[in-house]
């Protein structure tokens, strides 16, 4: 956790790859496009918040939930200086594929903790520091009170936070803008249904043919 904190007051030192807070803040009321017209329509930013909570809610690994945020998330990369950290993945993230899928990996930043508390740790300096536009963690469980904490940092630090819980979380109170629930359906596609979104009430589910 010190060299996590270390790595962040290092880049927010200064240097030619700083990413600065105060001019991502210009555009956070736009969002970050999804990549999916269907999804960007139905949300209040017209995209991802890029000052915010996101909660993805499934049933296992791999249904196409990071295809779901690699559009985006290859934008932020090419766009942005600031690091994409992934807290605790369940794998290890595979650099050539996030290449191939125009991630740049050498901005990508992968924090590995040894409990909840330091997780929830990580996540919050990650996302409140100021130096990360965006933020993926993976976290079975958590409590209100650690989701409003959370959200909080993602609206300090200007950093669009995405959670990948269990799907059993839905019944769960939760301070996230965005909760969605996703299911994997056959010929590569994903419904999406929206349980909570700022601005709307929940929306009909959406299916989205994902990329390959």
């Amino acid at each position: 956790m010190a060299a996590l904190e270390h790595l962040l007051q290092a880049q927010a030192g200064g240097g030619p790859s700083l990413w600065r807070a105060r001019e991502f803040a210009r555009r956070a009321s736009q969002g970050i496009g999804t990549g999916y017209a269907a999804l960007d329509a139905a949300l209040y930013e017209r995209g991802w918040p890029s000052a915010g909570l996101v909660e993805l809610l499934g049933d296992a690994h791999g249904i196409g939930e990071l295809r779901l945020l690699t559009p985006a998330l290859a934008a932020l990369s090419q766009r942005e200086d600031g690091w994409i950290a992934w807290v605790d993945p369940p794998f290890v993230p595979y650099a050539p594929a996030l290449q191939a899928a125009g991630v740049d990996p050498a901005k990508v930043l992968l924090v590995r903790t040894k409990s909840q508390g330091e997780r929830l740790w990580a996540l919050e300096q990650a996302l409140g520091h100021g130096t990360c536009c965006a933020v993926l963690g993976w976290l079975a469980e958590a409590s209100f009170a650690a989701l409003r904490r959370l959200l909080l940092a993602a609206r300090q630090g200007q950093a669009w936070g995405s959670l990948f819980r269990p799907a059993s979380a839905a019944g769960q109170a939760s301070a996230a803008e965005l909760r969605l629930r996703l299911i994997a359906k056959p010929n590569n596609r994903l419904q999406v249904a929206i349980a909570k979104r700022r601005g709307g009430w929940p929306a009909a589910a959406i299916e989205l043919a994902l990329a390959a």
